[in-house]
């Protein structure tokens, strides 16, 4: 039936707080079909800072993926995408990464069951906070933020190059 044409199309659960599910209004499956995907099953929430995001965590691996919740009525739509991008920066290969993306075309929303990537999820959320703190910080101060790996070695021929900053 319904279940078998999610998995011929490829399909992810989403376990979605519950903060989240009121944000986007939508039903859960009381048990969620298995995911298609290699990465499983993944857990978000919503952190209400300016601008507000959403935090996923997958359940196997704890990656975590942090993107723009509005308009979080197409949170699920523009997560694979996102992912891409996050997979791609971690070295994951091009084929790799079109495969899960074509795993990823149907979602099933559930609520959260695993207390241990909650806890997690909670940390990446603490952490987050703290690595925006030190980017107002750093703009309070007029110092500028930058891309780049920090090395207190940075050097080259006969000087010493600064390091660059990354938040």
């Amino acid at each position: 039936g319904a279940r078998r044409r999610l998995n011929e199309l490829g399909m992810y659960s989403l376990h979605c707080t519950r903060t989240l599910l009121d944000r986007i209004r939508l039903s859960t499956a009381a048990s969620p079909p298995p995911p298609t995907t290699v990465l499983g099953n993944w857990y978000a929430t919503a952190l209400f800072w300016k601008p507000q995001l959403a935090l996923l965590v997958n359940e196997g691996t704890l990656l975590p993926v942090l993107m723009p919740l509005a308009p979080s009525s197409t949170l699920s739509a523009r997560f694979p995408g996102e992912l891409a991008v996050a997979l791609a920066r971690h070295g994951i290969s091009r084929a790799a990464i079109d495969r899960e993306m074509a795993a990823m075309t149907e979602v099933a929303f559930a609520k959260t069951a695993n207390r241990s990537v909650l806890g997690i999820m909670n940390e990446f959320s603490f952490l987050a906070e703290g690595v925006r703190g030190l980017a107002d910080a750093c703009t309070a101060l007029g110092l500028p933020v930058t891309g780049g790996n920090v090395s207190l070695y940075n050097e080259a021929p006969g000087s010493a190059i600064a390091p660059t900053p990354e938040v």
